[in-house]
């Protein structure tokens, strides 16, 4: 063979592999999602189907929900998404954190999972640790803004990353507004995300210390807590206001919704599968901000407008960099900047 025959066949090799392994990386054709609630909570559950559909469809794929699956052992689900030829498996709760990564080497499928940022590797595992801070600080700023009695409470279903980046927010948030404020705060339990009776019970007991606006965190248990706001008076004999997160509760509000940190997660799932498209997943984390409005602050007829005038001015500074406000993802930063209830 002559040696301009063995270059040709060498870079027609080259060529060939190259174009293997972008036709390898380009090919996605379906994604599922696992969530451990039902995707009817305005919440977490729900905000995540919803941007999976969305994204699914910006980009042409498919997409599989697999919902309600609670928070036990799901690798026959994961395995049974995998077989059926998922390009993406996005497991939606840190729960399945364990689990999900087990089943994608297993099978060779890429994963998604949450509330585990150190855990990335190429081509394998993703992690969308997001952290709506911005947001929440602006909801802060909004509860003291509206506050009658001075005090403010934050009641959570637990304390992961994404929940503890949001009460440090919105209680710095309610102390640069007021610097006297109490920001009470009161967790129902270690993984009480689905525990409304036990949101309505601790609910109650932040509106008996004097709590008049309520920021909660959970999923099925925030329901639990807007009844609470919706039948208890304040210390004041006043009206109590909730600001909710991730979901947009006002279809099923009774007056007493006052804004909600909103979550819009398509854009993190849209690059996702864009990331593997171009063979770049797993190589970096994903977040969501005020900048582009996949965090933003419901506003609901609870908010004067003149009020409401302020906070936007308030995000403008934020997202101009004159105010920074930066995620704390641990427990002892939420504690020290909170005054536990007893």
């Amino acid at each position: 063979m002559s040696r301009k025959s063995v270059l040709m066949s060498a870079c027609a090799f080259a060529l060939s592999g190259f174009l293997s392994q972008a036709a390898i990386s380009a090919e996605v054709t379906s994604i599922a999602i696992l969530t451990p609630e039902a995707g009817t909570d305005f919440g977490w559950n729900q905000q995540g189907i919803e941007a999976a559909k969305a994204a699914a469809a910006a980009e042409g794929v498919e997409v599989v929900v697999a919902e309600n699956l609670g928070y036990g052992d799901v690798r026959p689900t994961l395995r049974e998404l995998a077989e059926d030829g998922a390009s993406l498996i996005i497991a939606h709760a840190s729960g399945y954190n364990t689990a999900a990564p087990e089943i994608g080497a297993e099978l060779g499928v890429p994963v998604a999972i949450v509330d585990s940022p150190d855990s990335l590797k190429a081509g394998a595992i993703a992690d969308y640790t997001l952290s709506g801070h911005e947001g929440a600080y602006l909801a802060g700023r909004l509860a003291a803004k509206m506050s009658r009695t001075g005090t403010v409470g934050i009641v959570v279903s637990g304390e992961p990353p994404s929940w503890n980046s949001q009460s440090t927010a919105f209680a710095q948030g309610a102390k640069a507004e007021k610097a006297d404020i109490v920001v009470r705060y009161a967790v129902i339990g270690p993984a009480a995300y689905a525990d409304a009776a036990g949101g309505k019970r601790v609910t109650e007991s932040l509106i008996a210390a004097g709590a008049d606006v309520i920021f909660g965190q959970g999923n099925g248990s925030s329901f639990g807590m807007l009844q609470a706001v919706e039948t208890t008076k304040a210390t004041d004999g006043g009206k109590v206001l909730f600001i909710d997160v991730i979901g947009d509760k006002t279809s099923v509000d009774k007056g007493y919704l006052l804004s909600s940190v909103v979550w819009d997660m398509t854009p993190v799932y849209t690059a996702m599968i864009q990331d593997l498209k171009n063979d770049t997943f797993g190589t970096k984390n994903y977040q969501i901000g005020l900048a582009d409005d996949s965090v933003r602050l419901l506003k609901t007829p609870q908010i004067p407008d003149d009020v409401w005038a302020e906070v936007m001015a308030i995000r403008d500074e934020i997202i101009s960099g004159a105010i920074k406000v930066e995620p704390a993802f641990d427990a002892e930063t939420v504690h020290s900047a909170v005054t536990a209830l007893e």
